[in-house]
């Protein structure tokens, strides 16, 4: 069996899969990015080969890709975001055409065509009230974790409207709706819906069309996915539970399958420091 690897330093978390012939997911793991890029690569790779239960010398082709990609010394190629979560969400969804994927620090759409390659795409990286940065911020501020913006936004019974272009006056709006008395739930729902609003906006720059898949760590909160879809007037791809947070890991994997298919062989320094 030949086994390939992706790994995903993203802003906030580090993703690494491992996937098996036939596209079968072998092993994966999940760590806090912080502030040592390197060192959080290797602890997920070690990981995701623990969960899969294979040595390091079996791994085939290992491709990097995330902001922090070229941290990954021991990687054999690197690729951009777009291309490996492109790959990861037609992996998982062959239909896929478009793809919203809204991370901790930028959100992007992209449209892709039958071979999976990426024909348009957009990036809202200019403002947090743009990206899950603002829903982070904005549960933080109210004495809430990341973890529980989920749960705390299911309870909501009346939205707040939130509806500033910038994170600065979009703060501005939750203090004064929380000097006014709105519950957390309804602040944290209206932060969800505004962010909902920036991600069609986006999506119809790349002019969207069906099927379209959603990923990214901001999409595990399920109402977000929920609003997308009413917004959309159409069904949406998401993947399961914490699997939404891989597409990237998972697509970067798929490269090296192909790679690997076609003999094309790793840089002979990459692939002896990875061996080393």
């Amino acid at each position: 069996m030949t086994f390939t690897a992706g790994i995903d330093v993203g802003s906030t978390y580090t993703k690494a899969a491992i996937l098996g012939d036939e596209g079968r997911i072998a092993g994966r793991a999940l760590m806090k990015t912080g502030f040592k890029l390197a060192d959080a690569a290797r602890r997920a790779y070690d990981a995701a080969l623990a969960d899969a239960g294979i040595p390091e010398t079996d791994i085939a082709y290992l491709i990097a890709t995330g902001y922090g990609r070229h941290q990954v010394t021991f990687a054999d190629v690197y690729v951009t975001d777009l291309t490996a979560a492109a790959r990861g969400a037609t992996l998982l969804y062959p239909g896929t055409r478009t793809i919203l994927d809204v991370g901790g620090q930028t959100m992007k759409a992209t449209r892709v065509d039958a071979a999976s390659k990426v024909r348009s795409f957009r990036l809202n990286d200019k403002c947090a009230a743009g990206t899950g940065a603002f829903l982070e911020k904005t549960a933080r501020y109210m004495g809430y974790g990341t973890d529980e913006i989920g749960p705390l936004a299911a309870t909501s019974k009346s939205p707040a409207a939130i509806s500033g272009v910038c994170a600065v006056f979009a703060e501005s709006e939750v203090i004064n709706h929380l000097s006014q008395g709105t519950s957390p739930s309804d602040i944290m729902q209206g932060a969800i819906e505004s962010l909902v609003e920036r991600s069609i906006q986006l999506m119809r720059r790349v002019q969207l069309e069906p099927e379209y898949t959603l990923v990214g760590g901001i999409l595990r909160f399920e109402s977000m996915g929920r609003l997308l879809a009413r917004r959309l007037g159409a069904a949406v791809n998401l993947p399961n539970s914490d699997l939404v947070q891989f597409v990237g890991a998972l697509g970067a994997a798929r490269l090296g399958q192909l790679r690997a298919a076609s003999h094309e062989r790793p840089p002979a320094t990459s692939a002896a420091t990875r061996s080393s």
